[in-house]
Protein backbone atom coordinates (compact mmCIF):
# COMPACT_ATOMS: atom_id res chain seq x y z
CA UNK A 1 0.00 0.00 0.00
CA UNK A 2 2.85 2.42 0.60
CA UNK A 3 3.07 4.66 -2.45
CA UNK A 4 6.40 6.03 -3.57
CA UNK A 5 6.96 9.76 -3.15
CA UNK A 6 6.33 10.50 -6.82
CA UNK A 7 2.91 8.81 -6.95
CA UNK A 8 1.70 10.01 -3.56
CA UNK A 9 -0.52 13.08 -3.73
CA UNK A 10 0.86 15.95 -1.65
CA UNK A 11 -2.69 16.73 -0.64
CA UNK A 12 -6.21 15.82 -1.61
CA UNK A 13 -9.20 18.14 -1.55
CA UNK A 14 -12.85 17.21 -0.96
CA UNK A 15 -15.73 19.68 -1.11
CA UNK A 16 -18.63 19.10 1.28
CA UNK A 17 -22.00 20.82 1.49
CA UNK A 18 -22.94 21.27 5.15
CA UNK A 19 -26.25 19.50 5.76
CA UNK A 20 -28.90 20.72 8.18
CA UNK A 21 -28.57 17.56 10.28
CA UNK A 22 -24.90 18.43 10.96
CA UNK A 23 -25.79 21.70 12.68
CA UNK A 24 -27.19 22.82 16.02
CA UNK A 25 -30.12 25.20 16.59
CA UNK A 26 -27.90 28.15 15.69
CA UNK A 27 -27.14 26.65 12.27
CA UNK A 28 -23.50 26.03 13.28
CA UNK A 29 -21.84 22.67 12.55
CA UNK A 30 -21.73 20.60 15.72
CA UNK A 31 -18.10 20.03 16.75
CA UNK A 32 -18.49 16.24 16.69
CA UNK A 33 -19.12 16.27 12.93
CA UNK A 34 -15.63 17.47 12.00
CA UNK A 35 -14.07 13.98 12.37
CA UNK A 36 -16.53 12.76 9.72
CA UNK A 37 -15.31 15.45 7.33
CA UNK A 38 -11.74 14.34 8.02
CA UNK A 39 -12.70 10.72 7.34
CA UNK A 40 -14.11 11.81 3.97
CA UNK A 41 -10.76 13.44 3.20
CA UNK A 42 -8.75 10.36 4.24
CA UNK A 43 -10.89 7.92 2.29
CA UNK A 44 -10.70 10.05 -0.85
CA UNK A 45 -6.93 10.58 -0.40
CA UNK A 46 -6.51 6.78 -0.36
CA UNK A 47 -8.91 6.34 -3.28
CA UNK A 48 -6.80 8.80 -5.31
CA UNK A 49 -3.92 6.33 -4.82
CA UNK A 50 -6.09 3.45 -6.03
CA UNK A 51 -6.50 2.08 -2.49
CA UNK A 52 -9.93 1.05 -1.29
CA UNK A 53 -10.64 1.18 2.45
CA UNK A 54 -13.13 -1.63 1.95
CA UNK A 55 -10.64 -3.89 0.13
CA UNK A 56 -7.97 -3.16 2.74
CA UNK A 57 -10.36 -4.22 5.52
CA UNK A 58 -11.43 -7.30 3.57
CA UNK A 59 -7.76 -8.28 3.27
CA UNK A 60 -7.44 -8.20 7.07
CA UNK A 61 -6.09 -4.71 7.80
CA UNK A 62 -8.07 -2.19 9.84
CA UNK A 63 -7.18 1.43 10.62
CA UNK A 64 -8.59 2.72 13.91
CA UNK A 65 -7.98 6.34 14.86
CA UNK A 66 -5.60 6.43 17.84
CA UNK A 67 -5.15 10.20 18.09
CA UNK A 68 -7.31 13.13 17.02
CA UNK A 69 -6.59 16.82 17.55
CA UNK A 70 -8.82 19.63 16.29
CA UNK A 71 -8.37 23.39 16.58
CA UNK A 72 -11.61 25.19 15.80
CA UNK A 73 -10.97 28.62 14.26
CA UNK A 74 -14.32 29.77 12.82
CA UNK A 75 -17.73 28.11 12.64
CA UNK A 76 -18.97 26.26 9.59
CA UNK A 77 -22.68 26.83 9.01
CA UNK A 78 -25.67 25.19 7.35
CA UNK A 79 -25.71 25.17 3.53
CA UNK A 80 -22.08 26.33 3.35
CA UNK A 81 -19.66 24.56 1.05
CA UNK A 82 -16.53 23.63 2.93
CA UNK A 83 -13.30 22.20 1.61
CA UNK A 84 -11.35 19.51 3.42
CA UNK A 85 -7.65 19.45 2.50
CA UNK A 86 -5.94 16.23 3.60
CA UNK A 87 -2.15 15.82 3.71
CA UNK A 88 -0.01 12.82 4.64
CA UNK A 89 2.43 13.90 7.37
CA UNK A 90 5.09 11.21 6.80
CA UNK A 91 5.65 7.83 5.18
CA UNK A 92 3.51 5.26 7.06
CA UNK A 93 5.00 2.47 9.16
CA UNK A 94 2.69 0.82 11.72
CA UNK A 95 0.76 4.09 11.85
CA UNK A 96 -0.29 6.69 9.33
CA UNK A 97 -0.65 10.39 10.18
CA UNK A 98 -2.60 13.11 8.40
CA UNK A 99 -2.98 16.88 8.68
CA UNK A 100 -6.24 18.57 7.67
CA UNK A 101 -7.38 22.07 6.83
CA UNK A 102 -11.10 22.70 6.72
CA UNK A 103 -11.80 25.88 4.78
CA UNK A 104 -14.80 27.99 3.85
CA UNK A 105 -15.69 28.75 0.24
CA UNK A 106 -13.76 32.04 0.51
CA UNK A 107 -10.65 30.27 1.84
CA UNK A 108 -10.96 31.10 5.55
CA UNK A 109 -9.57 28.37 7.79
CA UNK A 110 -12.44 26.96 9.85
CA UNK A 111 -10.48 24.19 11.58
CA UNK A 112 -7.04 22.61 11.65
CA UNK A 113 -6.68 18.98 12.65
CA UNK A 114 -4.39 15.97 12.86
CA UNK A 115 -5.10 12.26 13.08
CA UNK A 116 -2.96 9.20 13.69
CA UNK A 117 -4.30 5.79 12.70
CA UNK A 118 -2.77 2.42 13.50
CA UNK A 119 -2.52 -0.47 11.06
CA UNK A 120 -3.96 -3.49 12.88
CA UNK A 121 -4.60 -7.08 11.96
CA UNK A 122 -8.39 -7.37 11.81
CA UNK A 123 -8.49 -10.71 13.64
CA UNK A 124 -5.78 -10.30 16.31
CA UNK A 125 -6.07 -6.51 16.74
CA UNK A 126 -2.24 -6.46 16.87
CA UNK A 127 -0.19 -3.78 15.09
CA UNK A 128 1.13 -4.60 11.63
CA UNK A 129 3.30 -2.71 9.19
CA UNK A 130 1.64 -0.71 6.45
CA UNK A 131 0.62 -3.24 3.78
Amino acid sequence: MTPDAESRPASYTVDVEVRYAETDQMGVVYHGNYPQYMEMGRVEWLRALGISYKEMEESGCILPVINLTIQYKKPAVYDQEITVVTRLKKIPTVRISFDYEIRSENGDILALAETDLAFLNRDTRRPIRCP
